[in-house]
């Protein structure tokens, strides 16, 4: 786990930039353009082009090194945002568009690519913890992303922040390059070593295999992706309603509220990471799709109460349990994805990536058109209260069948060769 704790800083540090770029590059739309419409649009290209990333970032990491395509995702979001940088001030709402492409396809790119790797990085009996490690050092990065984004902004300008976001990509690839890890299993690496030949047959039985394994476990894993993406729509209707109920909580410092709940939200996520890893040592066993179902099931009723009107400390109360159930459900999510063969792996990854960014930008459409009409409490309900519905009734299913396919041991038998070039952590 030692390299692993240096990859996880790395990632940390990108998530930052990343976090600092989302916001500051929306506020920069906007007033390059002065139209909401442009902004909107912006916004659109990115999540659209993460949609279809997912399908192809899932054949990528199949057949080339991991490794090297995070790296490249990194260095091309670093080159995209210097180019923006560059560009003389006419250019640069057309070069708007161009890095919203960028940023979009290269983000979910490198997320399939590090989620697939992880049981062969750390080795499969550590992949919770590890997991845990990533929520953790996300949730970290976009608490300090968001807050730092209007400081860096207003005191600095775009140009700083646009050179500060450049700089996480780089230090994160850096990082990457220099960790001496195997992201791939030891065999598909000796395949994709035979050439081009071997190499498009490797792809086209993977293909298969993935679509017979998808056929073996359709039901229960079609249901938890599905699962995913409709709390991909929830996710959106919180974001969307959250700043809209703050405004009207304290019309005077509508930020206040906003801030305690993604503060609140992280230090959550990091008592799940924490619960989880105990879970998993003491048992031995990785919590599974049950254990998924209701930590969904506890998220969104989280999400729901916050905006129920109560006093801040039951409400601050609510968004740390939606917190913490949110984390735990990613993580017990990831890790029963990656119980997949290597060569299955990414396309599975890719697929989820799909499902989760298309519920998020579908949720921002139609969230932010209800809430012209309806209240935040009533938006929030049913979008939540939909994906509470789901896991109901995936519960009764698994209930009903008695027993259920859980995810294997979290201390599975050593491979024949170690994940790492030096002793874990």
């Amino acid at each position: 786990m030692r390299y692993f704790r240096l990859l996880v800083l790395g990632n940390g540090i990108s998530a930052y930039g990343s976090y600092l770029n989302m916001v500051a590059l929306n506020v920069f739309v906007y007033d390059a353009t002065g139209s909401a419409l442009a902004a909107g649009l912006f916004m659109a290209v990115r999540l659209a082009t993460s949609v279809v990333s997912g399908w192809v970032s899932g054949r990528l990491v199949s057949v080339h090194d991991r490794k090297r395509l995070m790296v490249g995702a990194d260095l091309c979001q670093a080159v995209a945002l210097l180019s923006l940088l560059l560009a003389p001030e006419g250019t640069r709402p057309g070069l708007l568009y161009v890095l919203a492409v960028v940023t979009g396809g290269c983000s979910t790119l490198s997320q399939v690519a590090l989620r697939s790797s992880i049981p062969e990085i750390v080795g499969a009996e550590h992949r919770v913890r590890a997991n845990g490690l990533l929520v953790t050092g996300r949730s970290l990065a976009m608490i300090a992303g968001f807050a730092s984004s209007g400081v860096v902004v207003a005191q600095l300008g775009y140009s700083a922040a646009f050179a500060l976001d450049a700089a996480t990509f780089l230090v994160s690839a850096t990082v990457l390059s220099l960790l001496p890890v195997r992201t791939r299993a030891a065999t598909d690496a000796a395949d994709g070593a035979s050439g081009s030949g071997s190499g498009s047959a490797k792809g086209s039985g993977a293909a298969s295999r993935t679509a017979r394994m998808l056929l073996g476990t359709a039901p229960l894993l079609m249901a938890m992706i599905a699962i995913r993406a409709v709390d991909g729509l929830g996710s959106s209707s919180h974001n969307v309603a959250l700043p809209i109920y703050s405004s009207g909580l304290d019309p005077e410092h509508p930020a206040t509220f906003i801030s305690q709940f993604w503060a609140t939200w992280a230090i959550g996520n990091i008592v799940a990471q924490q619960v989880i890893g105990r879970i998993t040592k003491k048992t031995g066993r990785t919590p599974g799709e049950r254990a998924f179902a209701l930590g969904a099931c506890v998220m969104s009723a989280g999400f729901i109460v916050v905006f129920c009107g109560l006093p801040t400390v039951p409400a601050v109360i609510a968004a740390l349990v939606a917190g913490a159930a949110d984390g735990f459900t990613e993580i017990v999510y990831v890790s029963r994805l990656q119980t997949a063969p290597d060569d299955q792996r990414g396309r599975l990854f890719g697929l989820s990536a799909s499902a989760e960014n298309t519920g998020f930008g579908l949720g921002m459409l139609v969230s932010g058109a209800l809430l012209e009409t309806f209240s935040p409490l009533k938006v929030v309900a049913a979008f939540h209260g939909l994906a509470i519905a789901l896991c109901a009734a995936l519960l009764l299913w698994l209930v009903s069948r008695g027993g259920t396919p859980s995810a294997p041991p979290a201390e599975e038998p050593a491979r024949d060769t170690p994940t790492m070039t030096e002793g874990r952590g």
